[in-house]
């Protein structure tokens, strides 16, 4: 009896089962196919809106004229997908650039720091002690951002890197912030404000070296920082422009001059960098393109620690400088800049000392100058020569006192993204109570740009 009554329920579970399961089943078909219609609904209706503003704007005219208004929300429909999850890309104009570079370069005595040069070491224990070096580590990446713009205002921003950043082996480069930046422009006001990491104001020029310091700490000052920077564009009849431009800078300044416990003598401050520069262009006297001169400079202050409690010292630093940029016609360019000032080291001058061992800023003067020439079909050479002078009252015992750099380059372009160079430079360094330092650099280079 028990058995017949268990055959029988099991019987009426199995059927059971077979009617329910096809049921569920049903259901979430059902479901789905809700859930797919909606979606196409919800497509057409997209497209129909797409179609009627487009047929709208035909009407209009014949060229297609949609506002901004109407390109943004066709654009804001086009990106959004059915689920109404927004893709990785932004929906602003993003571009990718850079280069890969190969740097392979030779050098006749041991220099600071190798991979590239700001000086060469002293040779006091190893003279003519010679190196070899081949990195990638100036290889870039970066991103151009662009948008939105309306009522006047344009919006862009900028992120680079390369791969001198610190604290790794040297086939484990490590990133190094170069850009990063947002800017806002009023085009027709001529005026823009700048928020984020970028050059300095002063001493805006660089010179086309192979060589990744770009003659840094041998005449040519100015580096990258955090700043929020104003810029403002006049006109002088129809032939003279002025652009004035100020910043206030990220204060960077020695951390370890008083004592390792000392904080950082930038943020130690408590101001930061003032930078300002007035730039000048006007009808070039040679008769080609307009000659561009700039007067600019900066100040600010850097406190340390002293061991009486309560105590600190407050120490300047402060340059003055002038650059000119001259066309003199189609192959050929002039670019240079000087400079004075104090306490630089974090500004690329004064060779690299900012503060000698009495507490008082380094003064240092110098310049560069240097031709571009080319190009000429698929060839290009850079000739150029960079000083930085350092004070010898000013400075201690085995500091460096002079750095001088003189290069020359060319670059065959093996098509538009392709190119290979070869740069010679002599380096001399002096020290205050030391033996004159000397290096001849041979370097060649690799380039893929994109």
């Amino acid at each position: 009896m028990k058995v017949q009554v268990w055959s029988a329920m099991i019987v009426l579970s199995i059927v059971w089962m077979a009617q329910v399961c096809p049921a569920a089943g049903n259901d979430a078909l059902q479901q789905e196919n809700m859930e797919l219609r909606s979606r196409v609904d919800k497509l057409e209706m997209q497209l129909n809106e797409i179609k009627a503003l487009l047929q709208k704007d035909t009407a209009r005219s014949a060229q297609p004229q949609l506002s901004d208004d109407e390109l943004s929300k066709i654009a804001t429909m086009v990106r959004q997908s059915p689920g109404g999850k927004s893709p990785v890309l932004s929906g602003l104009d993003v571009e990718l650039y850079g280069y890969i570079k190969l740097d392979g370069s030779y050098d006749t005595s041991r220099t600071n720091p190798g991979n590239y040069v700001t000086w060469v070491d002293s040779e006091a224990t190893n003279k003519d002690d010679d190196e070899f070096n081949v990195t990638a580590n100036q290889t870039r990446l970066g991103l151009k951002i662009r948008g939105p713009q309306g009522d006047g205002l344009n919006l862009s921003g900028n992120v680079e890197v390369d791969f001198y950043g610190t604290g790794a082996a040297e086939n484990k480069a490590g990133l190094l912030m170069r850009h990063a930046y947002m800017l806002m422009d009023w085009p027709e006001e001529r005026f823009s404000i700048l928020a984020g990491q970028t050059w300095d104001v002063f001493s805006p020029l660089n010179p086309n070296t192979l060589n990744y310091s770009v003659q840094w700490y041998s005449g040519n000052v100015g580096y990258r920082r955090p700043q929020l920077r104003l810029t403002k564009g006049f006109m002088l009849g129809d032939d003279i422009d002025i652009t004035l431009a100020g910043a206030i800078a990220r204060t960077i300044g020695d951390s370890h001059f008083m004592g390792p416990a000392v904080p950082e003598a930038g943020e130690d401050s408590g101001k930061p960098v003032f930078q300002a520069r007035a730039g000048l262009t006007f009808p070039s006297l040679l008769g080609y393109k307009n000659t561009a001169v700039g007067v600019s400079g900066h100040w600010g202050e850097e406190e340390f620690d002293t061991s009486i409690a309560g105590g600190h010292s407050d120490v300047e630093t402060w340059s003055f400088n002038v650059d000119l940029s001259q066309p003199v016609n189609e192959w050929l360019t002039i670019n240079g800049e000087l400079f004075t000032g104090a306490n630089m080291d974090a500004y690329m001058g004064g060779i690299g000392q900012g503060i000698n061992d009495s507490g008082k800023g380094i003064r240092s003067k110098g310049g560069w100058i240097a031709a571009s020439l080319g190009p000429w079909d698929k060839w290009a050479f850079n000739v150029g020569l960079g000083i930085d002078d350092v004070n010898r009252d000013d400075a201690d015992a085995n500091d460096r006192t002079y750095n001088r750099s003189i290069f020359g380059n060319v670059l065959y372009s093996i098509n538009k993204n392709t190119q290979v160079g070869f740069e010679l430079t002599r380096w001399d360094t002096k020290r205050k109570g030391q033996p004159d330092a000397d290096n001849l650099r041979a370097q060649m280079s690799l380039i893929y740009k994109f």
